[in-house]
C-alpha cells in the first residue's frame, strides 16, 4: 500500500477510535473525524463511504494485529497455553472498553458489530485451518471458525458488561477455556 494511503487510513482509524470511545457513532460527524485526524473531507471520502465503514475498518485493523501473530502459529494442541496475541488483543479491547461496549452493546451499531463478527470469524477460519490437526473436528473448518469467532465476541461482550471490568487475565482465561473446551482431539463419529 502506498505510504500516503496507509498514513491517511491510520490517522482516520486513530481519530475514529478516539471519538467512538467518547460518544456514540450517531453523535460523531465527518467534520469531527477529519478535524481530529487533521485531514480534509475529501481525504475521508477517498477511503471510506461513511463513518460506520471507517469504524468497522478501524476495529478490523485492530483484530488484524492479533491475527498476524496467530497466523504464524504451527499445529496446536488443546493443552497449549493461550497465544500471547490474544492477550494483546484483549488489552486493546480493555484500553478501548467504552468503544467496544458501544459497538457490541444492546444499543450499538448492528452493522459494525456484524462486520466485526464476520471479520473475526474469517480470521478464526484461517487460523483453524492452519493450526488444528486434520480430522480434529467432524464439521467443516468454516463452521468451526465461525463458531470460534462468535464465541470470542460473546466472551468479550459478556466481559465488557461486568462492572467493575475484570482484569484482562481473567477475560483471557474465560476466552481460552471456551476455545479449548470446544476442541476435541478424538471426536466422536456421531451424537
Amino acid at each position: 500500500m502506498d505510504p500516503r494511503i496507509a498514513r491517511s487510513r491510520a490517522v482516520l482509524h486513530e481519530a475514529m477510535i478516539a471519538l467512538a470511545g467518547e460518544r456514540s457513532l450517531d453523535d460523531i460527524t465527518i467534520a469531527d473525524i477529519t478535524a481530529r485526524a487533521g485531514v480534509n473531507r475529501s481525504t475521508f471520502y477517498q477511503h471510506f463511504s461513511d463513518k460506520g465503514a471507517l469504524l468497522a475498518d478501524a476495529l478490523e485493523a485492530a483484530a488484524d494485529v492479533a491475527a498476524g501473530a496467530l497466523r504464524e502459529m504451527g499445529p496446536a494442541d488443546p493443552g497449549d497455553p493461550m497465544p500471547p496475541a490474544l492477550l494483546t488483543y484483549l488489552e486493546h479491547i480493555r484500553d478501548h472498553a467504552a468503544l467496544y461496549r458501544r459497538v457490541l452493546g444492546d444499543h450499538g451499531s448492528g452493522v459494525v458489530a456484524s462486520q466485526l463478527r464476520g471479520h473475526i470469524g474469517a480470521i478464526a477460519i484461517d487460523v483453524v485451518r492452519r493450526v488444528v490437526p486434520e480430522g480434529a473436528f467432524t464439521v467443516p473448518a468454516d463452521v468451526v471458525g465461525e463458531a470460534y469467532g462468535g464465541t470470542a465476541l460473546g466472551v468479550v461482550t459478556a466481559w465488557l458488561r461486568h462492572d467493575p471490568l475484570p482484569d484482562v487475565d481473567v477475560a483471557a482465561g474465560w476466552l481460552w477455556s471456551m476455545v479449548v473446551g470446544t476442541y476435541i482431539a478424538d471426536p466422536p463419529q456421531s451424537l
